[in-house]
């Protein structure tokens, strides 16, 4: 099969071309008009599928839930936004609702599924800060163990490749030590650590920020906190939910200035409630949430943000023609970077020859109007 577009994103720019794809992969990258074409997306943008690295959630399914079938209906309908990698991320829970929720991801990659593709698991807790655990439940938080972990990642079958953690309460690094050794991405966040002490987890092994600005120590000119690491660690990759509630557009715009275009992640933090009505409530963590018009997630409590209903394709927008990110910047943000990250761009995260033939083509209004999964188009979650 050949595509083309007189905007196809590769090599940093939008160029005029052909990509042939065969067996889920790309093949070829050949001149605009040089072959006979099977579609032709005229001056549609092409570009790298979209990878979340940080989504607990939609149309009513979270990952603590550990249905076979809420998974998949998820995975298989989130390729309408131009998704086609993720994480499903867990919240804060008893030993037993974790365990239950890993062995349901691991059970689903075991035997197949059909849409975008699950990279592996977003370990969000237990190991977290009571000042800053935003909305997960107070009562699951623990201490770091090494050999709860272990027993995590045993039920996971290995899957759990990011986990987000408080470091500063981790003895002597242990736990970011051995998740870094073994594969894991070490994630700060939900966080009171010090600037000082976020160095100190990136010299132990940490490689990441969660959802920077929110769950962390602000910023003040005489004690940085955990957003001032953000901005001064240019080589430490940092999360950010770009729907506009949870950062405004002007503190996007900040971020992005900050980390330059091959650091910064776009994620959207994306519940159960995505594909819900606003006035919706569920149950996230144990505690009620309900969704506002404007498509965040609040405590019904404390009326404080606790995730997002975001769509990735309406996040690039934001970041784009709100926030004023560079268009390589906001582009790179839910592409090549999560998937540097993660250790994956050998295969995903760009338009080469050789990678996963995973692309979103999108409209100049940022609507999706196609979504190829390793090559296969998708359309409302169902194969062409």
């Amino acid at each position: 099969m050949i595509i083309q577009s007189r905007k196809v994103w590769f090599a940093d720019q939008f160029v005029e071309a052909q990509i042939e794809i065969e067996d889920g992969k790309i093949v070829n990258i050949y001149n605009y008009m040089e072959k006979p074409v099977d579609c032709d997306y005229g001056s549609n943008w092409i570009l790298p599928g979209f990878i979340d690295l940080h989504c607990h959630g939609a149309y009513g399914f979270d990952t603590n839930d550990a249905e076979e079938e809420g998974l998949r209906n998820w995975v298989r309908n989130i390729v309408n936004e131009g998704v086609t990698a993720l994480l499903p991320t867990t919240i804060t829970q008893s030993e037993e609702v974790l365990t239950n929720a890993l062995k349901n991801v691991a059970r689903v990659v075991r035997e197949g599924y059909t849409g975008a593709e699950i990279l592996g698991i977003h370990f969000e807790g237990p190991y977290l800060d009571m000042k800053y655990k935003g909305a997960q439940p107070e009562q699951y938080i623990r201490k770091p163990s090494v050999e709860q972990f272990k027993k995590y990642q045993e039920a996971a079958d290995g899957l759990i490749k990011y986990i987000t953690m408080a470091t500063e309460a981790d003895e002597d690094f242990a736990l970011t030590r051995y998740c870094a050794e073994h594969g894991v991405v070490v994630s700060i966040g939900h966080s009171a650590a010090t600037s000082q002490e976020a160095v100190q987890a990136f010299a132990h092994g940490a490689r990441s920020m969660t959802h920077v600005y929110n769950g962390m120590t602000p910023f003040n000119h005489r004690a940085n906190g955990l957003v001032g690491a953000a901005y001064r660690m240019k080589s430490m990759y940092g999360e950010i939910i770009c729907d506009g509630n949870h950062s405004t557009p002007a503190a996007l715009h900040q971020f992005f200035e900050a980390k330059g275009p091959h650091y910064g992640m776009m994620v959207s933090d994306a519940l159960m409630a995505k594909g819900s009505p606003a006035g919706s409530r569920f149950i996230f963590g144990g505690n009620e949430i309900e969704i506002y018009p404007d498509g965040s997630a609040h405590l019904t409590s404390t009326k404080g943000l606790a995730g997002s209903t975001l769509h990735i394709n309406e996040g690039l927008r934001i970041l784009i023609e709100e926030a004023l990110v560079p268009v390589d910047t906001a582009i790179n943000s839910c592409t090549k970077n999560p998937a540097a990250c993660l250790r994956v761009d050998d295969r995903k995260g760009s338009i080469k020859v050789g990678m996963d033939a995973d692309l979103a083509v999108l409209n100049r209004e940022y609507q999706v109007l196609q979504t190829y999964c390793m090559g296969r188009p998708m359309l409302n979650g169902q194969t062409d």
